[in-house]
Order: C-alpha cells, then structure tokens, then sequence
C-alpha cells in the first residue's frame, strides 16, 4: 500500500471559507421521476431535458452551484453526471457544476477525474466532484463489485483519486486494481486543482477521513435536525488544524420547496415527499411515514426547508449561525413533484432567498 493522502497541500481558491457574514447557496437533485397526468412515470429523457432547463434558470438567478446524484433505479434519471454537467456547462456561463454524489467505490478514480477535467475544460473553470459511497447500492452489482468490499474499494479509490487529482505521474498500488507506476492522468485542468469534496452522512471516521485528505466536507442532513451536526461540524475543523491543512468550506444538504406562502410549499410538496419516504422507508424497514413526522421536519429546528422566501431564509441563517457553514445545498427535487412547481421553487430561492439571506446575515 501507499503512504496515505500529502500532506500540506494548498487549496483551490473555489472552496476556500467565504466568512461569517456570507453563505453560498447551491441546488441539488437526482434527477427525481416524476409522474404524467395519468400517473405513469415520466420517461428518464424527459426528465433529463427538464433537468437542463433548471440548471439554465439556476444560472440566471445567479445561485452559487448546481449538482446532480448518481443513482442506478428507475426512480431517478442520473446514472452518468458528468454526460449531463459537460451538456449543461454549454447551457449555463457562472454556475458552479458538479455531482451530488459521484459513487467513487463502484467508479474508476482515473476516469472519474479525466471526466470531470473534461467538463472544467468546456465550463471554464467551474467543475467540482463530489465523492461519496452512496446511499444506494445499486451500483455494486452492476458493475460486478462485492458488497463485502464496501470499505476498502473507498477507501483505496480515494487514496488513488488524490494522487491523480494532484497532476503528477502516479505511483500507487493497492488490492481492487493493478499497480500504477509514473503513468500520468489526461487532461489537466488549466488554472488550479479539481475542487473535490467528499459526501458524509453524520459518521466520525467519514468526518476525520475527508479531514486527512484536506476536502471540503458536504453533510447530508436529511433528517432530524441541523444544529445535531454541530459536534461532526467542530471535529472536521479540529483534525483539519491537526493535519496541517488550510481550512476549507464546511456545507450542508437538504430536501426542501419554496413557495409564495408556507401553507403552499408544504400543501404542495407533502404528498410527493410522503411517496418518496414511504417507497424508501419500505426498502430500508422503516416505519410509514405521515403529516406529522413531516410538519416536524418542516419546523424551525427540522431538517426540511421548507415554506416562504422569508421562512427559508431564516432558516439558512440558523444554519450559518448555529454550524458557521460556509454552503448550503437545497435538494429541490422531492420524489414526483412537478417539473414547474420545481421551476418556481429554484426562481424563488435565487431572487427572494438569496437576497433576504445576505440582508439577514448582514444586519
């Protein structure tokens, strides 16, 4: 095995800290299917032509990122993200464009980065990853993977990411591939290093391991509540102090809809997150969901943007004061909801949104 990620690496500007007074605000989603008048699902085409629409109106209400997950079910479009960022980077001109997650164990770490270089190329400079295991695992059997190797294949696909993503000939060997030795990874980007985040769901070892690489950190909060992130958010600046690393942006991510009213966001999305929450619950042995468990998530304190401009934006700024987060990500697709309901949403959260947050953060 190799010596593990270097040390002491400088950082790209792209995802440095942006300070107390600031908050960068991004959209995400999985490409969610939605449903026809008659109730059959959209078919994936469509759904991936309306994605570029949203990323195009992302660009014109000046939000800060936009990315796609990767995902192997009928339930979700997005199976290739960097296909679709590099068709939505000839779309958009100031957007950041990037994964959410890309599912490195189940990927190639030399094509993963060549892809994204790609598409930095044709965005001029605005292409960021973000790595991560998955919550699925649809990927492992599909492309031939032993679930038994779920730690490992991360763990050495990091290791070898990093050494490719540093634009140097790379020597490493492991066990889930052949050895390399000085060969170099094509293309390079132009003016800096891939920006690359890593995904976590709220464990320690994912917060410390992100903090041995020296990567901005994305928590994906999507239930219970934010401030509960605190203690991940203090120990990813802890170890990043301790590994000599310059410090990076902290994120979060979380479902939620914007509307005119409250009373319309939360009448608008319920019964499509209840559809989506009940079909996961049932695959991962949950319990039924209902209008309760859903009204808490859309509290002050739960998980759940979800309401008016201003009740979203209130809701960004305890996030910034309570974890001093440097991004959020609203996850603006929610199961079937409607593509101009999700139109509207991503309107609202870059001309009423964005501007309440800064004029709040400022005061």
């Amino acid at each position: 095995m190799t010596d593990g990620p270097a040390a002491g690496r400088t950082a790209p500007g792209p995802t440095a800290p942006v300070g107390e007074e600031r908050i960068l605000l991004g959209l995400n989603t999985f490409g969610d299917v939605g449903e026809n008048p008659d109730g059959s699902p959209q078919r994936h085409a469509e759904v991936l032509r309306q994605l570029l629409e949203q990323a195009e109106l992302a660009d014109a209400v000046g939000l800060h990122a936009f990315g796609v997950g990767e995902h192997h079910r009928k339930d979700y479009a997005v199976s290739a993200p960097e296909v679709f960022l590099a068709a939505a980077a000839a779309r958009t001109s100031r957007i950041r464009l990037g994964s959410a997650v890309t599912v490195l164990s189940s990927d190639d770490p030399i094509r993963v980065f060549q892809r994204f270089a790609t598409v930095d190329a044709i965005s001029n400079g605005r292409a960021e990853v973000m790595l991560g295991r998955g919550s699925f695992v649809e990927s492992f059997p599909l492309f031939g993977l032993d679930l038994a190797d779920y730690e490992v294949l991360f763990e050495e696909k990091l290791e070898l990411f990093d050494k490719v993503r540093a634009q140097k000939p790379v020597h490493w060997e492991g066990r889930t591939r052949p050895a390399l030795a000085g060969l170099s990874v094509y293309p390079p980007l132009e003016h800096h290093l891939l920006p690359t985040w890593i995904g976590v769901g709220g464990t320690p070892e994912s917060v410390l391991r992100c903090a041995q690489y020296g990567y901005p950190i994305i928590f994906a909060i999507i239930g219970g509540q934010p401030r509960a992130f605190k203690p991940l958010a203090d120990l990813y600046r802890e170890a990043m102090a301790k590994y000599g690393h310059p410090m990076q942006q902290i994120a979060t991510h979380s479902p939620g809809h914007v509307a005119e009213t409250d009373e319309q966001a939360r009448e608008e999305l319920f019964p499509h997150w209840l559809k989506l929450r009940n079909k996961l619950g049932a695959e991962r042995g949950w319990g039924p969901a209902g209008r309760g468990e859903f009204d808490a998530l859309c509290s002050t304190e739960g998980a759940l943007y979800v309401g008016s401009p201003e009740t979203v934006a209130q809701k960004v700024v305890r996030l910034k004061r309570n974890l001093g987060v440097d991004r959020f990500d609203l996850k603006y697709s929610n199961g079937p909801l409607p593509h101009a309901a999700m139109m509207r949403s991503i309107e609202l959260m870059g001309t009423a949104v964005a501007p309440r947050v800064a004029e709040l953060l400022a005061s």
